[in-house]
């Protein structure tokens, strides 16, 4: 006992509770309530709060001291967790050495029932997220994934509709979406040079393709009206020879764009199919854990209430089943 508190004490961060924690400010006060502790409740010393055997009323109550907070059974080495053995006749103490155990050296069974709890824990919380429309929104997973956006639904959109005013919008927060926008599409145009699309194919290029031409175009009808004289220029005429003489000069439109455009357009519902394709892939990554950077998986994995979810859905087929074979 004196070993083990004496090793903890001089941890940082320990759960205890607010009625004491200001008796807790350095190691020889610590390893004192340690120590009180251990004499008096092993259990508790042992347990995790929040994991208990709802069937025992004692440890239960014991949980609402502190509930979702731990107690230091999993900050103990395997030798030391050996030394409570002579103690496991305790049903509390037992169960937690157990549950302990389990952690530190799963068998190959408990691994499998971790990975299927895990797997139903996700799915649990992905219908959550799912329910609560934010997560897997448009505009969300686009902030998360703008390549892949665009490669399944962006280059099939106006993209002039983003940079817009909305309605009910204040200025500050247009200058601040169209920046937040600008900031997605230099990140599309770098996964693309990463990839090596084609230059004319990155985002954008099509409309400053057009630009460009329309300056082009401006400036050779200058250059052609000096040279040809104002009365040339005022030809009824002049501008249909212009066209026959200069095939693109088309409203001062770029073929190349029209045309790519015009490859580019899908129907309503295509688009549509183009969506869900994006957003199955999405909480695909979701549910196989490469959404770190914006959830924490530990908390989600290890949230015990997910559990209920499936118990539901396995106590209905339970019914289903009884009252199909009756």
């Amino acid at each position: 006992m004196e070993t083990i508190a004496e090793r903890l004490s001089t941890q940082e961060n320990l759960y205890f509770p607010q009625a004491i924690l200001s008796n807790t400010k350095d190691p020889c006060q610590r390893k004192a309530v340690l120590l009180d502790l251990l004499s008096r409740d092993v259990a508790l010393f042992l347990g995790t709060l929040g994991y208990f055997s709802a069937s025992n009323q004692k440890t239960a109550m014991k949980a609402t001291e502190g509930v979702g907070t731990e107690r230091y059974g999993s900050l103990l080495t395997s030798d030391e967790l050996h030394e409570f053995d002579a103690l496991k006749e305790d049903y509390e103490i037992n169960w937690h050495l157990k549950r302990l155990r389990s952690i530190m050296s799963p068998t190959l069974q408990e691994l499998k029932s971790k990975s299927v709890a895990v797997k139903n824990r996700r799915r649990a919380y992905l219908n959550k997220l799912i329910h609560d429309g934010q997560y897997f929104s448009e505009d969300a997973m686009r902030e998360r994934e703008p390549y892949l956006h665009h490669e399944y639904v962006g280059k099939y959109q106006d993209p002039s509709g983003r940079s817009m005013a909305r309605s009910g919008e204040r200025w500050s927060e247009t200058l601040m979406r169209r920046s937040e926008e600008a900031f997605l599409v230099a990140k599309i145009r770098r996964e693309q040079q990463r990839l090596g699309v084609a230059e004319r194919d990155w985002i954008g290029n099509d409309r400053n393709q057009g630009e460009e031409k329309e300056e082009e175009m401006e400036e050779e009808e200058e250059e052609e009206e000096e040279l040809k004289g104002p009365k040339r220029a005022n030809d009824a005429t002049y501008g249909a020879e212009m066209v026959l003489d200069n095939p693109d000069a088309t409203d001062g439109a770029n073929p190349t764009t029209v045309r790519q455009s015009e490859e580019a357009t899908l129907s309503m519902a295509e688009i549509q199919d183009q969506m869900e394709q994006f957003t199955n892939i999405m909480q695909q990554k979701f549910l196989l854990g490469e959404d770190y950077d914006y959830l924490d998986y530990s908390k989600i994995d290890n949230d015990e209430t997910l559990d209920d979810h499936w118990q539901r859905e396995a106590n209905h087929d339970a019914e289903e089943k009884y009252f199909s074979e009756d």
